[in-house]
């Protein structure tokens, strides 16, 4: 028998969310059935009973598909079925797993896995914005230890109107696209991109969202509470209170004092700290050989553990009190910084920025139309004119490892610096783009090296961005015992490990274009962001002052190895004419002129885009275009070409995939016996139209009309006293009647009438 219970929002435009259990899925541990129209998610969770042997952290796996028959479409690809999660997928998840790994008790380390699939959808309603509320969901109707439900939405602002998940052709003219995710009291997760908007703005867009989240919270503890439901009880952790005092006792004083040196190389300062962990476990180890109470093996990982706290505090009060950072700056000072642009001959734009241990070489190639994108998603599907690509090598943080594919990462990283810089690309730049950013050194923010290396790259590459884009990471310190905290500004990578939050902010000089925010704290309040977004704004001022004293200005002309771009505009009934019979006319013309051609129809005109490798050869490919879609004007003189030569004249190309008759007539003054005394096929003549057949549409040439007429030329007029004449399709009339075709047929009609010969 099926038990089901359903619980349902009312969103402010009176659309409606339900959730849904007891229907489905219900051997896992919590599943829900999110809707939203016909937008349907099964969120389902399992978790081990037990935590594996070791295992100090929460090992949370989340994993998010679409599949191509909730939109009634075939997967691509010679298997017909879905394969490994698209970069979309990839981003969806990383939203869901943002919010809710921090609300997971901090003992909790048992196996989870969260699996959300899109199992109905249409072209409206976006699936992504419905993820976080059917994982939370899911744990919410489960026995799995949770601190709190959360939810995410999507906000947009259009036309001056904040919308709660909007509608995908609601999206397409929003200036602001931001993802929120939060519990009933805090802030846990943003992401999103805007078009430079300001602070105030954005954070008013977060409240916004957070009034929506409190009421899909409320629904959720109802439903926990309808259902009766009891977290289970585990113990994930050996520990031992007496050796955790006693190593925060011993160390605490020796991590304060070597985190005040203000060690700046990163290697250097975690050697440092190691080895005031190993000399003291070989202390231990020493001291406690002969005590056969002590389980050494296990005291070395309860030390190794619990000196990470004592690490982690001592540097967290050094800040704190002594507004003091582990690499000696002020909380609000930037890295040094440097950049250099062209360090790439071969790429069309490159550049290298530095800022402290954080560098990136990016390289910026321009593509044709043939270089799109094709997206093919369930629910999407187009072009993408504008590409980014982050790597991050492990040798970048000194790990000897080889890569083995694109991380998870790596996809959250690059999607954030695109979404930075793609709004800044001229709405009618012709080049496809694609941004390639080799992360080589790490220590913080290699994604907002990322954006800063990428508009210097850009601008090596002669784009006319509309402004430059700088991005800053903001990090903050809290004290959990008062109401002290620090923001700090271009944040090191064991500032964002140790810290409470991590803000990215990217933007111009009018304003904000991406953000993307990770809290780790309970109870931040607005102020505190609203103090985070100011200090940012003066990092991206001050980083994007560096950057334009590299590379002030885009350069006036594209590199030499730069493909050159025209696009002009057809009928669209002249497209066809211009490919021709299987592509046959226009594969010629690129063959010809070694250019790349792409014809589409965009608001009933053919947009031909050419690009090639001179100017020339552009200009060569537009002549033999212009000519496939110039209409013939009676009057005028053509260059032609013979293309056949026939016993009443020839026929003439004047213009590509137009022919016309030279009468023999019209081939000369004076009397032509044979048209191939004349002309020759494959001969260049100059001739004019003199006429076109209204009812046919025929052209009528002339040789003739070019000739000088001889002195004292008297035209003859056309004789009808002949027995014979013989007329234009070179056919012969007899005076007796008809012609000699009827006369053949005739003679046939009565040799069949003819009794059969009989033979002797």
């Amino acid at each position: 028998m099926v038990n089901t219970t359903t619980k349902t929002i009312e969103l402010a435009d009176g659309r409606t969310i339900t959730i849904e259990t007891g229907k489905l899925a219900k051997q896992a541990d919590g599943s829900v059935v999110v809707r939203m129209g016909e937008t349907m998610l099964l969120a389902t969770v399992v978790s081990a009973q037990e935590a594996g042997e070791d295992v100090d952290f929460m090992p949370l796996s989340v994993d998010y598909r679409e599949k191509f028959s909730a939109a009634g479409r075939f997967p691509g690809g010679f298997l017909k079925r879905e394969g490994r999660p698209s970069d979309e997928e990839i981003l969806v998840a990383r939203l869901v797993d943002r919010a809710l790994r921090p609300l997971f008790p901090e003992d909790y380390h048992a196996e989870t896995a969260m699996m959300i699939s899109l199992i109905s959808a249409n072209k409206e309603d976006l699936p992504d914005a419905l993820a976080g509320l059917a994982a939370s969901a899911a744990i919410a109707v489960s026995d799995i230890p949770f601190e709190t439900p959360i939810s995410e939405v999507r906000v947009a602002r259009v036309n001056g109107e904040f919308i709660i998940n909007p509608t995908r052709s609601q999206l397409e003219k929003a200036d602001i696209d931001i993802m929120v995710g939060a519990s009933f009291d805090n802030i846990m997760m943003v992401e999103g991109e805007m078009n430079e908007v300001s602070e105030e703005e954005m954070l008013e867009a977060i409240k916004f969202a957070h009034e929506e989240i409190k009421k899909h919270c409320k629904i959720q503890e109802e439903l926990t509470a309808e259902l009766g439901i009891v977290k289970r009880e585990y113990c994930h952790e050996n520990n031992d209170e007496e050796l955790r005092e006693k190593v925060k006792a011993d160390l605490y004083g020796k991590c304060y004092d070597f985190a005040k040196q203000q060690i700046a190389n990163k290697h250097e300062r975690m050697a440092g700290f190691d080895a005031i962990r190993d000399e003291y476990i070989e202390t231990y180890k020493e001291a406690n050989a002969e005590n056969a109470e002590i389980d050494i093996e296990l005291h070395e990982k309860l030390i190794k553990k619990y000196f990470h706290d004592v690490e982690k505090e001592a540097m967290r009060r050094m800040i704190l009190d002594d507004k003091i950072r582990l690499d000696g700056r002020k909380t609000d000072e930037i890295r040094p910084i440097w950049g250099e642009v062209d360090y790439l001959p071969g790429a069309h734009g490159s550049a290298i920025f530095t800022r402290g241990e954080t560098q990136s070489l990016t390289s910026v190639t321009l593509g044709t139309k043939m270089d799109e994108k094709i997206i093919d998603n369930v629910t999407v599907q187009g072009k993408e004119k504008f590409l980014l690509h982050y790597n991050f090598p492990p040798f970048c943080v000194g790990e000897p490892r080889t890569p083995r594919g694109v991380s998870r990462r790596e996809i959250g990283h690059g999607n954030l610096a695109h979404r930075a810089l793609k709004r800044m690309i001229p709405d009618d730049f012709p080049y496809i783009v694609r941004v390639v950013s080799d992360i080589l050194e790490s220590n913080g923010s290699s994604s907002m090296a990322t954006v800063c290396a990428g508009t210097m790259g850009m601008m090596d590459a002669a784009i006319k961005m509309k402004n430059p884009v700088s991005g800053i990471a903001m990090g903050l310190i809290t004290d959990k015992d008062s109401d002290k905290y620090a923001i700090l500004s271009d944040i090191l990578g064991d500032e964002d490990h140790l810290g409470d939050m991590d803000f990215k902010v990217t933007g111009t000089v009018n304003g904000i274009t991406a953000t993307q925010m990770d809290i780790k704290v309970d109870g931040l309040p607005y102020e505190v962001l609203s103090q985070a977004l100011t200090q940012a704004k003066e990092g991206r001022m001050h980083i994007l002052g560096k950057i334009l004293e590299v590379i002030p200005e885009p350069r006036a002309d594209y590199k030499p190895n730069v493909p050159r771009i025209e696009t002009i505009e057809i009928p669209k009934d002249t497209i066809g004419a211009v490919i021709g019979p299987g592509g046959k006319i226009i594969q010629a013309i690129q063959e010809e002129t070694e250019t790349v051609i792409v014809i589409e129809e965009v608001d009933d005109m053919g947009k031909v885009q050419i690009s090639g490798a001179g100017i020339d050869a552009i200009e060569a490919a537009k002549k033999r275009i212009k000519a496939i879609i110039a209409v013939p004007e009676v009057g005028e003189i053509y260059k032609g070409k013979v293309k056949s030569v026939v016993s009443f004249g020839a026929f003439v190309e004047i213009i590509p995939g137009k022919d016309g008759l030279l009468h023999v007539s019209e081939m000369a003054w004076e009397r032509v016996e044979s048209p191939e005394d004349v002309v020759k096929e494959g001969d260049e003549i100059e001739v004019k139209l003199i006429g076109v057949d209204e009812k046919t549409g025929k052209l009528k040439l002339s040789r003739r009309a070019l000739l000088p007429k001889p002195e004292g030329y008297v035209e003859r007029p056309p004789r009808t006293d002949r027995p014979q004449r013989r007329d234009g399709g070179g056919r012969r009339d007899d005076r007796r009647g008809g012609d000699r075709r009827d006369f053949r047929r005739d003679n046939d009609r009565r040799d069949q009438q003819r009794p059969p010969r009989r033979d002797n």
